[in-house]
C-alpha cells in the first residue's frame, strides 16, 4: 500500500485527496492508510465503509462531506455575525493542548503531547504541534507539556503569517486532562511557558491569557427547574447552559457549561 500511494504522490501531483472504501472489521487497513497518507505521503485520507457507500443515506452523506471539506482546507461552521462573541472583536487565538498516556502494559512507551492553535478570526482552521514526552524519573508519566513554550512560539509565529503580519492581543488556551491536584502545578508552568514563548518573540509582547482547564468526568447533572425550559426528548438543559455560583468550587473560578445538544436520557 505505501508503495501505490507513493506511486500515486508522484504520478499526480495535483492529487488533493485519496478516499478509501473499506470492508467490514479493517481496523488494521485504516490504521495503515492513515498512517501512509498522514506520515509518508503527506495527502489527506478518507476511509468510508463498503456497506455505508451501498447505503448511501443522505445523513451518512452529509457528514462524509463535512469532513472531505474541512480536510481540503474549506470551512463547515462559523459563529452567526449577529451573535457574536466580543472575543472575536479582537485579534484573538484559540490553543487547545492534551498529554496522552500509554496503557500500564506498555512500558517504555513515551506519552504525547499535543498543542492546535487557531489561524484565523472565526477559529475555523488550526495548526498543529506534537511531541514525544519524556517520563519522570521515577517511571510515571507526566502531565505537564516539557516542550510548550517552544510549541507555543512556533503556533504563534504561523498565526503571524497567516494573518498578514497581526499579532494576537489575547490568548484563550484550553487545557484538557489535568486532575485538581495538579491544577497549581500545571498552572505555574504552563501559564508561565506561554508568556515566555510571546517574549521569545518580542520582549514587550504581553497578550492577555486566559487559561481554562477542562474536566469532562465529573458526576454533576443538570436539569432543567421548569420543565418548559428542557431541551428535545431527553429533556435535557438547552445547548449554551452555563453555571456559575451555587454548586461549583467555592474558592476556584469555576463553572459548568453544557456545550452542545443532548441526546441521552439523565
Amino acid at each position: 500500500m505505501e508503495r501505490l500511494f507513493c506511486k500515486w504522490a508522484t504520478d499526480l501531483p495535483e492529487l488533493q485527496l485519496i478516499m478509501a472504501v473499506l470492508p467490514e472489521k479493517s481496523k488494521d487497513l485504516y490504521s495503515e492508510i492513515k498512517r501512509v497518507g498522514d506520515n509518508v505521503i503527506g495527502i489527506p485520507t478518507q476511509c468510508v465503509q463498503s456497506k455505508l457507500v451501498q447505503q448511501a443515506k443522505p445523513q451518512v452523506c452529509a457528514n462524509i462531506s463535512l469532513k472531505i471539506n474541512s480536510k481540503l482546507g474549506g470551512v463547515n461552521h462559523i459563529i452567526d455575525p449577529s451573535e457574536e462573541s466580543p472575543v472575536f472583536k479582537e485579534n484573538v487565538i484559540i490553543f487547545g493542548a492534551d498529554v496522552t498516556h500509554h496503557s500500564h502494559t506498555e512500558n517504555g512507551i513515551p506519552s504525547i503531547a499535543a498543542v492546535v492553535a487557531s489561524m484565523d478570526a472565526n477559529a475555523t482552521k488550526y495548526c498543529a504541534r506534537v511531541r514525544a514526552q519524556r517520563h519522570e524519573k521515577s517511571g510515571g508519566a507526566q502531565e505537564i507539556i516539557n516542550d510548550l513554550a517552544a510549541m507555543v512560539k512556533e503556533l504563534l509565529i504561523e498565526f503571524y503569517k497567516a494573518n498578514r503580519g497581526l499579532k494576537p492581543s489575547k490568548i484563550i488556551f484550553y487545557r484538557d486532562g489535568v486532575s485538581e491536584s495538579q491544577f497549581d502545578q500545571v498552572l505555574v508552568h504552563e501559564v508561565r511557558a506561554v508568556q515566555e514563548a510571546c517574549m521569545m518573540l518580542e520582549k514587550d509582547y504581553r497578550p492577555r491569557i486566559t487559561f481554562v482547564v477542562v474536566q469532562k468526568r465529573h458526576h454533576t447533572r443538570l436539569f432543567c427547574e421548569d420543565e418548559r425550559d428542557a431541551s428535545g426528548k431527553a429533556k435535557n438543559v438547552p445547548p449554551g447552559t452555563t453555571v456559575d455560583s451555587g454548586i461549583t468550587h467555592p474558592y476556584e473560578f469555576d463553572f459548568y457549561l453544557c456545550s452542545h445538544f443532548g441526546i441521552q436520557v439523565n
